[in-house]
């Protein structure tokens, strides 16, 4: 009963505060226009105590509110917290699992004030193989001094803060000489270039590193113990935060697909009444009814601390894939129509109904946060306890 009578509370929050029209009013926004709606939706959340739900009690919530809570979200159709993604799952995550005291109480209140952070992992010959890179530090006095380049890094270029691993040991094991810092973006010889992308967008972006200084106060667990803590941080991009994207996925992401098949076409014709397509998407909502189970009971295993060392990659493999082939074919279904919608609402995810533009976009999710062929590997090494591969193969 405790449970119903919260999904009532979120929903009557819902009707109260999602902005009416927002997909239209973000669509085309300008740079500013997106980072003041951000922030404005990011505060709208906090003040209700829904911003964080994820995070340990005294600013979260228990995991059954935190299913109702991203339920309701996603079948009202909320903005998604874009800008903010970074800081409240991965930097909150590494600063619970690995950051001083001082650190979490600097950094943990700033995030819930609209502090925004970047992950500075991926390198050009180091994106998916995330031990191989190269970025190299030395130790100055009270100072790290860090010089290389990073890539693929989201929103690079409104962040204050970066999660930087870089190389400290260059002779030690390629896991064992790398550190984990947290970096302030307005240090002097930080330059970021956003990348445009195949969709028109720019959030990825490249970050040079010359010569910027880090003090070692900065430096987040153990020197050349960096590996083990970005663990936490990839952890919390495979697991919980699925949950919240499965929920958008089954209500958003479908129900623009089912509108799309119920348009007639010039002749009246609709592509639901073909029996194939009808059949495709009874599979497809079979296979979004499993990743929700799936995403649900990570949560829930999480909070007892039974979740099995693949099941997180399980779940990430599962969401990226079922996006991919939703998206096609949506793309599909859309027709020659659909490949003159070229824009998209920049507080949205990767389920719009811009099916060319989601199509394309949904690469992104087989690739970061380790590739689907990552994925794959640590379900057979860690999950099923097949042989690890030869070393070099």
């Amino acid at each position: 009963m405790i449970f119903a009578e919260f999904r009532d509370t979120v929903r009557q929050w819902c009707r109260a505060n999602i902005p009416a029209e927002w997909r239209t009013a973000q669509t085309g926004a300008t740079a500013a226009e997106f980072v003041a709606f951000q922030r404005e939706w990011f505060q709208r959340l906090r003040a209700a105590g829904y911003a964080v739900p994820h995070w340990p009690r005294e600013y979260g919530m228990p995991i059954p509110e935190q299913i109702v809570l991203y339920q309701e979200l996603a079948a009202h159709d909320a903005p998604r917290l874009v800008l903010a993604f970074v800081a409240i799952h991965h930097a909150a995550a590494t600063l619970l699992a690995g950051g001083t005291a001082e650190q979490r109480r600097r950094h943990l209140s700033a995030i819930l004030d609209g502090e925004l952070w970047v992950q500075g992992f991926s390198e050009p010959g180091a994106g998916s193989d995330l031990a191989a890179l190269r970025t190299a530090v030395r130790r100055d006095g009270d100072d790290y001094v860090v010089t290389g380049q990073k890539v693929w890094a989201s929103g690079a270029q409104y962040a204050d803060w970066c999660l930087l691993l870089a190389r400290t040991d260059p002779v030690a094991p390629r896991r064992h000489g790398i550190s984990y810092f947290l970096m302030d973006m307005r240090t002097p010889g930080i330059v970021v270039r956003p990348i445009r992308q195949a969709t028109g967008e720019s959030h990825f972006c490249e970050i040079f590193l010359d010569e910027v200084r880090i003090p070692a106060a900065n430096l987040i667990g153990a020197e050349n113990r960096g590996w083990q803590l970005a663990q936490q941080t990839l952890g919390a991009e495979r697991g919980l935060t699925m949950l919240e994207l499965a929920e958008r996925l089954g209500h958003a992401g479908f129900g623009w697909l089912v509108r799309e098949c119920r348009k007639p076409d010039a002749f009246g014709r609709r592509p639901v009444d073909d029996g194939y397509i009808a059949d495709r998407l009874a599979r497809l909502e079979v296979e979004l009814t499993g990743l929700r189970a799936l995403c649900r009971d990570l949560v829930e295993r999480h909070d007892t601390g039974t979740v099995g060392p693949a099941d997180a990659s399980v779940v990430k493999l599962y969401y990226s894939e079922l996006l991919q082939r939703m998206t096609d074919f949506g793309a599909e279904i859309c027709g020659l129509p659909g490949q003159t919608v070229l824009r998209k609402p920049m507080s949205g995810g990767w389920e719009s109904g811009a099916w060319v533009l989601d199509f394309v976009g949904s690469w992104e999710w087989t690739v970061p946060g380790g590739s689907s062929e990552i994925q794959r590997t640590i379900i057979g090494e860690r999950g099923l306890g097949l042989p690890r591969e030869p070393a070099g193969t």
